[in-house]
């Protein structure tokens, strides 16, 4: 039965096992099992990310840091020493040799356990003139806030001693603070003395003399007034920063004299000095050395120093730029700084970040340091502090070594020769294209930086000097490639290279003004010559005005009747060639435009020269309306009269009419012109423009102005009413 049964128990145990399927977790579920927690954020940047002062945590920054004692127990081998307790003491024997009887430096900065105390011992001392110095390396600057010295037990309390510190790693030393019995007679300070902002950064002596009191303390902003506001005072930054503290023990407070007698040599080590002991019958708190110039090498006594932890608490200086310090890979400490900084306090500002002054972050300001705006074309920068200011504490940074063709403070300009173009922005690298101006037109290589503009020479136009300009033809001089057009006169009467009327016989090959012909003043061939003609729209065929270069001076001034200047107001026309104008202008909007190259305004003295001569093939006879003869009526209104004939003196005496017009006079006039030479275009006058006129009272009736072989039309110019009035007054002597 019992094999029975526990046979069937492995059956009976199957029976019960359920089995389960088995479901798969999704990713996404299984790491919302395990919620992560948030990175921390960074203590230098508020939740916006925008910059604030931060600081390292508070730390011992002695511990664990190299502590170099100037006298050790035990370094030179075995050496006795004693400790006093009430009224028994014990000696024992240090030997560096043995680590369970020594006491190394090291014992200073370790883990301090008041269950296990560990201690540093000098050697016993042996005179007055035997200090002994521990000196402290914190590997970088730190602002510290206390230095505290914890005493071994039983061991004697020093009676005079100094911290210093040092801020260049030991290279030079100030006085932190001064303890001492005897504050006044020793260090020349008293032992309480009143701080202001005036002395705050100075060292102060305290008394050490207090009973039961085991650690020796030092407080870096105990009592001093701007400790409250240390961003303010740069004066109190500087006082609590320390690379090295260094402890000068000077002499011991002294032990009961009834102990020392019980040991060998104890009165020598009463006489010797190296404790404080009191005068006979002298006032208490006058404790001076017995024997200042004594030397006695007697240690009898063991006396020494015993120092169980060596405390230092301060923060790793980062100036507000940084919230840790590390160690990099060759064991130095440095801050991890942030706000664009660097160096291993954060002194500084990084690399192309001296747009602003570096400075200490506050509670009120992070002080951030700004990248130059330098367009991406350079990677160097300097801070200018005149600049700066002139900005009003905007941006100070000078951009150096500026590329792609720039330059600049922030490289926002083009360099010499080259111009922005205008398409691309500014932190283009091509943004800045090399000047192309003419080598003949311009005047210089160098262009205007922002348009581009090449300096062209005079009559030069365009972007890079490589046009005349209006009123300007080319030449074949380089100095001069583009020279000043005359302006022209118009002589409606010359027969001379003009279309022949429809009724006129062609003239002969070789005459003047033939194609081919001797005449034809460019040589041209008679096909070419031919091409010079065209035909107006009532069928007549009309050839180019002949233009000759002429200058108004006054022989020509004084063989004319009249000179005015008037503005065509204007313009009349009448019966057939009315319409024929009306048909000819809706398909040639321009034949009343009366174009001319001319001379450029605003230029003194410039002379009426090159005017055009307009010549016509057969002038009508001189008659206002005259039968077979289409004219046209323009409306002037005379601005200033330059002569006109008396009575008598018309030079055209013989002609048709006979006598002199002497109603010229300002105002309101009719200009008599024949369709025909309108059609071929000779002239073309323009409504509202200004012309001055010359001629002779024959070819027009009394009352009238026409046109004859020797009127002269220039368009005016305001700088000729000098000249002529000059011609004006000269004309008096015309023979």
């Amino acid at each position: 039965m019992p094999a029975l049964i526990g046979g069937l128990f492995p059956l009976l145990l199957l029976g019960t096992i359920r089995l389960s399927p088995i479901h798969c977790i999704s990713n996404d579920v299984y790491f919302k099992m395990f919620p992560q927690e948030a990175p921390p954020d960074d203590p230098c940047y508020n939740k916006a990310h925008e910059p604030r002062a931060c600081i390292p945590d508070f730390v011992n920054a002695a511990y664990d840091a190299p502590v170099v004692a100037s006298s050790t127990c035990g370094s030179s081998g075995a050496q006795r020493y004693c400790e006093y307790q009430d009224h028994e003491h014990s000696c024992h024997t240090c030997d560096m040799a043995d680590p369970l009887r020594s006491f190394p430096a090291r014992s200073l900065t370790d883990l301090n356990n008041s269950n296990n105390v560990t201690c540093w011992r000098s050697e016993p001392v042996t005179g007055s003139g035997d200090n002994v110095t521990l000196t402290l390396s914190l590997g970088k600057k730190f602002e510290l806030t206390y230095v505290i010295l914890q005493l071994c037990p039983h061991a004697p309390r020093p009676d005079s001693m100094v911290i210093y510190k040092s801020t260049d790693h030991g290279l030079s030393w100030q006085p932190f603070q001064f303890f001492s019995s005897q504050c006044r007679r020793l260090f020349g300070r008293p032992a309480r003395q009143s701080t202001g902002r005036h002395n705050e950064h100075e060292a102060r002596c305290s008394d050490v003399t207090r009973p039961l009191v085991s650690r020796i303390a030092f407080s870096t902003l105990e009592g001093r007034p701007s400790s409250r506001d240390l961003d303010s005072s740069p004066v109190l930054q500087d006082w609590v920063t320390a690379t090295d503290i260094r402890v000068v023990f000077h002499r011991l407070q002294r032990p009961d004299p009834a102990l020392l007698s019980l040991e060998a040599g104890g009165a020598a080590d009463l006489a010797s000095g190296k404790y404080s002991v009191p005068l006979a019958n002298g006032p208490a708190g006058n404790n001076i050395e017995a024997n200042p110039g004594g030397d006695v090498a007697a240690t009898g006594g063991g006396l020494h120093y015993a120092i169980s932890d060596f405390s230092v608490g301060g923060r790793c200086k980062c100036n507000g730029h940084a919230s840790k310090c590390s160690t990099d890979a060759s064991g130095q400490l440095n801050c991890e700084c942030s706000h664009n900084t660097a160096g291993r306090d954060c002194e500084r500002c990084k690399p192309f970040h001296f747009d602003r002054p570096w400075a200490r972050a506050t509670a009120k300001e992070a002080n951030e340091c700004k990248e130059c705006n330098c367009n991406k074309h350079a990677r160097q920068c300097r801070f200018n502090m005149e600049i700066f200011r002139l900005s009003q504490g905007v941006s100070g940074g000078v951009c150096q070594n500026c590329r792609h063709s720039t330059t600049g403070r922030n490289c926002h300009q083009c360099k010499e020769g080259f111009y922005r173009d205008s398409t691309k922005p500014l932190t283009h690298r091509k943004v800045c294209k090399a000047c192309e101006c003419h080598p003949i037109g311009s005047s210089g290589k160098i262009c205007n930086s922002t348009s581009g503009q090449c300096p062209c020479k005079d009559g030069v136009t365009g972007l890079t000097c490589n046009r005349c300009a209006r009123g300007y033809q080319q030449s074949r001089s380089h100095i001069a490639p583009c020279i000043k057009q005359p302006p022209r006169m118009i002589n409606m009467l010359d027969t001379q290279n003009t279309a022949p009327e429809p009724d006129e016989p062609e003239s002969s090959p070789g005459s003047p003004g033939s194609p081919g012909s001797a005449g034809d003043r460019h040589g041209a061939s008679g096909m070419a010559a031919q091409s010079q003609y065209y035909r107006t729209e009532g069928g007549r065929e009309c050839g180019k005005c002949r233009v000759s270069t002429k200058r108004l001076n006054l022989n020509k001034f004084c063989k004319r009747d009249y000179a005015i200047m008037a503005k065509v107001i204007g313009r009349d026309t009448s019966g057939e060639a009315a319409s024929r104008e009306s048909q000819r202008r809706a398909m040639d909007p321009d034949v009343a435009d009366y174009e001319m190259d001319q001379v450029q305004p605003g230029s003194a003295r410039s002379p009426i020269t090159g005017e055009y001569e307009f010549q016509a093939a057969d002038y009508p006879s001189p008659n206002p309306n005259p039968r077979g003869s289409a004219m046209e009526r323009f409306d002037l209104q005379i601005q200033a009269v330059f002569k006109r004939s008396r009575p008598g003196e018309s030079s055209g005496a013989g002609n048709v009419y006979g006598m002199p017009n002497t109603t010229l006079k300002r105002g309101p006039m009719t200009w008599i012109i024949p369709t025909k030479n309108l059609e071929c275009r000779c002239p073309k006058i323009r409504v509202n423009r200004s012309y001055l006129i010359l001629g002779r009272d024959s070819e027009a009736p009394p009352g009238y102005l026409g046109i004859g072989p020797h009127s002269i039309v220039i368009e005016w110019k305001e700088d000729w009413y000098r000249r002529m009035k000059r011609f004006q007054r000269r004309a008096r002597t015309c023979a």
